[in-house]
Order: C-alpha cells, then sequence, then structure tokens
C-alpha cells in the first residue's frame, strides 16, 4: 500500500485532521513558510493523535523520516495536517503525516509529507509497552 510517498505495512485506522493557519510571524526572509514550523507543527499534532488514540502513555519524539522542503507554502495559507497510524509496535508508534493546503495551493497537492515515529516511556525514562486501550 502506498500513502503519499511512502510505503505503508498497514492500513491506517482514521485520519484526524489538524488545521494551522499561516501568519507573518511564521515566514523567513524569502517569504515562504519557515520549515522549523512546518515541523513543529507536525510533531505537535501526531503527537495529539497519538495521545488520544492510545491514552495513558507517555510519548516522546524518536524519529521524522524523509524531511524535504518542495513546495513553498505562503501566508494566510490554511494547512490541514492528515495524521493517521501506520505502525504500532509494542514500545513505538508511527503516523504519516501528509500537509495540504485549503486556501492558496491545490486542494488536492501535498504540500509536505512525512512519518513521526512515538517512543512510549516509563517512569523511568526507558522503553516501555504501550498500554491497550480498554473498550
Amino acid at each position: 500500500m502506498r500513502c503519499g510517498s511512502h510505503r505503508c505495512p498497514i492500513t491506517a485506522k482514521q485520519i484526524m485532521n489538524h488545521r494551522k493557519l499561516v501568519q507573518p510571524e511564521h515566514m523567513n526572509d524569502q517569504g515562504s513558510l519557515f520549515g522549523g514550523y512546518l515541523l513543529k507543527w507536525i510533531d505537535e499534532f501526531a503527537y495529539i493523535s497519538a495521545c488520544i488514540e492510545h491514552p495513558g502513555n507517555r510519548f516522546v519524539t524518536i524519529a521524522l523520516d524523509t524531511v524535504e522542503f518542495r513546495h513553498p507554502i505562503s501566508l494566510g495559507e490554511i494547512l490541514r495536517f492528515a495524521v493517521s497510524e501506520t505502525r504500532k509496535g509494542t514500545t513505538s508508534v508511527e503516523y504519516l503525516v501528509e500537509v495540504y493546503g485549503e486556501k492558496i495551493a491545490p486542494r488536492d497537492d501535498i504540500l509536505f509529507a512525512t512519518t513521526i515515529t512515538f517512543v512510549n516511556l516509563n517512569e523511568a525514562g526507558k522503553k516501555a509497552p504501550i498500554k491497550r486501550q480498554l473498550h
């Protein structure tokens, strides 16, 4: 299965959508979104998704996959972050994050995509099994 430009080992359960407005303080000196803000938002929104889908765990970011800025993002763009779980191991969970524009860029164009991995830690800061949800 292909998810954007990444291979996904399992079918995503659900997609959580988050949105962010690109404002003047987010711009670089070239007139486009500073990449660090995009990475921060990806980390934040994927973390929110992980915490909602796997409550009661202590997740920290351990890795981001490919980081390539191929499309400039303009001031005033409304970004949609589509976050979907692609893999869950014993102690870690991985999410695909695809970023779309909803105001300026064509809606079907993926402006940025990456996978991000979180690991669950115990109180001592060591890897711990992900707690399962009780239904």
